[in-house]
C-alpha cells in the first residue's frame, strides 16, 4: 500500500508537470518535443520496476519505420524510453482520460480500425511525420496478443513508406522484438506472461495494479537489420519477412539469448527479390 501510494504520487506530479512541459514544447516547436516522452516514459518504467534491456541498435537513417510486436500496453513506454519515436495507436485510445492526452502529445497517429477506407488517410499521416524525421511503430500484429505467440503482420499500414518516398529514394524498415523475459529475477514462462501482457477484455486499470504488486520485470528490446525499400515493395512479402525476423528474435530473447535477424534474408527465402537495395544495422 505504501509503494502503490508513493507511485501514484510521483507518477501524478510527473504528469502534472509533463503535461504543461510538451504542450509548450509543441507550440514553439522546441527540440524537447521529442525528448519529454522519453523521460517521461523512462521515469514511469523506473516507478513500475519494469527493467529495459537493449539488444542491436535503432538505425540512424531516415525516413525510418519500426515494425514490432505487440503484447502490452507496457510496450509503448519500453519502445519510447529508448529513443524519440511517434505511435500509430487505436483511436479509442485518443478519448480515454490522460493516456488518450499523453498519447496526443506524443503526436500519435489514430486508426479506426472500422474504416478501413481511411487507411489512405493515415498512411498520409504516417508519412507526415516520417518525412518530419520522425521515426514511426507500427504494430505488425494490429493488436496486442498474449505473449506467448506473435499474430501474422498486416501489411497495410506499411503503404505509408511508399507514400513517404519517391521514385529514386528509399525508405527504411527495421523489425523490432518486444520480449519480456523475467519476472522477479525469475524466467517468465508461459503461465507468467500475462502479468505483463495485456489482451482480450482484460480491465486496463486493474492490469497496471496488478503489474505495480508484482514489479520485478524483465524486457529485451532487440533491433533487427533495417531494411531499405524503395516505393514499388511488395507489401506482404515485406511484411512476411518482417514477422519471421521478429518472431526469430523473440523465441531468442525468451530462450535467454539475443540474435539479431536480417529481413532480407527472409526475403529471399519467401519468393524472388523485390526492389530493395543495401541493409543496414
Amino acid at each position: 500500500m505504501i509503494r502503490s501510494t508513493y507511485v501514484l504520487t510521483v507518477f501524478a506530479i510527473a504528469t502534472l508537470i509533463g503535461i504543461p512541459a510538451q504542450w509548450i514544447s509543441l507550440k514553439l516547436g522546441l527540440p524537447t518535443l521529442r525528448w519529454i516522452p522519453c523521460w517521461y516514459h523512462r521515469l514511469c518504467l523506473w516507478l513500475l520496476d519494469v527493467k529495459v534491456h537493449v539488444h542491436g541498435a535503432p538505425a540512424k537513417e531516415r525516413p525510418l519505420l519500426f515494425v514490432a510486436n505487440h503484447s502490452s500496453w507496457l510496450d509503448h513506454l519500453v519502445l519510447s524510453s529508448r529513443t524519440p519515436l511517434v505511435f500509430v495507436a487505436k483511436s479509442e485510445i485518443a478519448g480515454w482520460p490522460v493516456f488518450g492526452l499523453l498519447a496526443k502529445l506524443q503526436r500519435s497517429v489514430f486508426v479506426d480500425r472500422a474504416r478501413r477506407h481511411a487507411t489512405g488517410t493515415v498512411n498520409r499521416e504516417i508519412a507526415a511525420r516520417l518525412t518530419g524525421g520522425d521515426p514511426v511503430v507500427i504494430y505488425g500484429e494490429g493488436t496486442t496478443g498474449d505473449g506467448n505467440r506473435i499474430l501474422p503482420f498486416r501489411s497495410a499500414l506499411l503503404g505509408a513508406m511508399r507514400e513517404t518516398v519517391g521514385e529514386g529514394e528509399r525508405g527504411y524498415l527495421q523489425p523490432v522484438s518486444i520480449a519480456y523475459t523475467r519476472l522477479q529475477g525469475l524466467p517468465m514462462g508461459r503461465q507468467h506472461r500475462p502479468v505483463a501482457s495485456w489482451f482480450g477484455d482484460t480491465n486496463l486499470v486493474k492490469h497496471i495494479g496488478r503489474v505495480l504488486r508484482m514489479g520485478g520485470i524483465d524486457v529485451l528490446v532487440t533491433f533487427g537489420s533495417a531494411m531499405a525499400v524503395e516505393p514499388a515493395m511488395d507489401r506482404k512479402l515485406i511484411a512476411q519477412s518482417l514477422e519471421q525476423s521478429v518472431r526469430r528474435m523473440t523465441t531468442a530473447a525468451r530462450q535467454g539469448r539475443a540474435e539479431i535477424t536480417n529481413p532480407v534474408n527472409d526475403l529471399a527465402e519467401n519468393r524472388e527479390p523485390v526492389p530493395l537495395v543495401a541493409e543496414t544495422r
